[in-house]
């Protein structure tokens, strides 16, 4: 039907020729990130009497992101215009909910044809049953899916980038992040600490701190997984196996790429020990903020709950008879582990039982394309190789969907991007899929159609908070209470104050 390669080369060339220039890398200064969802069908007409035939199928991106950032906890707004996560992944969901909001428009409205066909009840769609959707990212999901083993001499993904994990092993680097004053020292290369610890592209330093063996760390991969240095430290069984358990069969761990996503409150903790047993796997992790904390959950966290509910999220549950989920997770050229990505997706909830019809835990398919992202961090450090200057994480995000209006959204800091302090309360400060923006385009959905045409959920009260219409999606709030209940008990939620805007 399709393979890995081919996801990732459509969505790569989406990229180079859907996307403007605005919001993208600076060339051979900055990075980023991308994300997308991607259409599958089948190609009608096609003879389906041979079993091992290959199945033809149209590919179509249907929405796209890129960015890097999210914002603290001191910047969001309980009016819903600031995008608080902008990440990759994020975006491209964000962006794939806009595409369905249009979608059911035009089945409500018989105007064209839709992606949705009549459910079995008043007022709900189902999506056609020819059609399915994959996730791509150009990178692995930051969060528990990046706690992956390093093993002895294996290739290294990138060129070194200098850090000094030695002297300061609490700097977890995460590039997709807002970087602390230390981290970006170590990233400057005229830096006097840059100075000290300079390495030739492509050649591992070995150096001794402390009595200690250190290797110099490798850039990370986006939000994705980032190597720390190599040490020898005293660690038990238990502790080795939660990562020699993802190796390969007789290769040799020493130890684990990092993510800089941290232990949300309430959960056990990383034990921050030298070598293999730095994380705890299989937790719930926030993205950090540059001094002030975020409550954006990883993005690990958020595709496995999306594998349990869906895309659609509360407000889309109105009108579907059953969620839209994923069928495939595909992962451009990274650092990587199979076993990870399965653990972070899949395992942390496949216990997740007595779900409302139509909800469960997907068994997704996972798998990795070879083809780099040409504006990774890893590919433009490549490239750059003696460029002047530090590389940075390009501080914009690009929203993309497969809408006629306005399809494009460039945002920076959660509002489009050129928005000043001024104009913030105003129309035009808002970006298209923005909570806010989102619920205008669903109450336009609701105006499009007759009341008696509604559906049950809608018309037992009357709603009018944001707040108010996710909690009137019973049967996803119900399936969001049992996965919370049974396995993300220490999930960070908004409160309820910052969802009661009209």
């Amino acid at each position: 039907m399709w393979t890995p390669d081919e996801i990732a080369r459509l969505c790569y060339e989406h990229y180079g020729s859907r996307l403007p220039k605005q919001g993208k890398p600076e060339p051979n200064r900055e990075w980023t990130l991308l994300a997308a969802v991607v259409k599958i069908q089948p190609i009608a007409g096609q003879a389906c009497d041979c079993p091992d035939k290959q199945v033809q199928v149209t590919k179509e991106v249907v929405s796209m992101g890129t960015g890097t950032k999210c914002i603290g906890q001191s910047k969001m707004r309980k009016s819903g215009d600031i995008l608080n996560d902008s990440h990759a992944e994020v975006i491209a969901r964000r962006s794939f909910q806009r595409y369905l909001l249009h979608q059911l428009h035009l089945a409500a409205t018989l105007k064209e044809d839709s992606i949705f066909i009549p459910g079995t009840q008043r007022g709900l769609w189902k999506l056609r049953p020819d059609l399915s959707f994959l996730f791509f990212s150009s990178h692995t999901p930051c969060g528990d899916a990046s706690i992956i083993p390093m093993l002895e001499f294996e290739d290294q993904p990138c060129y070194p980038v200098n850090r000094d994990w030695a002297h300061n092993p609490s700097l977890e680097a995460s590039g997709n992040l807002e970087a602390t004053e230390d981290k970006r020292k170590c990233e400057d290369p005229d830096s006097p600490m840059t100075k000290k610890m300079r390495l030739e592209p492509g050649t591992p330093d070995r150096k001794v701190t402390n009595g200690v063996a250190n290797h110099q760390s490798f850039g990370n991969q986006g939000s994705g997984p980032v190597p720390p240095s190599v040490s020898c430290s005293n660690v038990t069984s238990e502790e080795l196996a939660t990562v020699t358990g993802m190796a390969p069969s007789g290769a040799k761990v020493v130890d684990v790429y990092r993510t800089g996503a941290k232990c949300v409150p309430g959960e056990v903790g990383d034990s921050g020990k030298p070598g293999v047993a730095y994380h705890r796997v299989g937790l719930l992790r926030v993205k950090p903020g540059r001094g002030d904390r975020t409550c954006s959950m990883s993005c690990s966290d958020k595709l496995a709950r999306w594998n349990v509910l869906g895309c659609q999220g509360s407000l889309l549950m109105h009108f579907l008879e059953e969620p839209v989920y994923l069928s495939a997770v595909v992962i451009g050229k990274c650092p990587y582990s199979q076993e990870a990505m399965q653990r972070a997706l899949i395992r942390r909830c496949q216990n997740v039982s007595s779900l409302p019809k139509g909800f469960g835990v997907q068994e997704v398919k996972i798998q990795q394309s070879d083809l780099l992202f040409e504006q990774s961090r890893c590919a433009v450090q490549a490239k750059r190789a003696d460029c002047p200057g530090r590389l940075v994480p390009c501080g914009a995000a690009i929203s993309w969907s497969a809408v006629p209006e306005q399809p494009l959204d460039v945002t920076a800091n959660g509002f489009p991007q050129g928005t000043t302090k001024k104009g913030i309360r105003s129309l035009q400060a808002r970006s298209r899929i923005s909570k806010v923006e989102l619920f205008r385009s669903f109450q336009e959905l609701l105006s499009s159609i007759s009341e008696d045409k509604w559906p049950d959920s809608l018309r037992v009260r009357k709603l009018e908070t944001y707040q108010e219409y996710k909690e009137a999606a019973s049967a996803y709030q119900e399936a969001w209470s049992a996965l919370r209940k049974q396995a993300f008990g220490s999930w960070i939620r908004n409160p309820p104050d910052y969802h009661q805007f009209k």
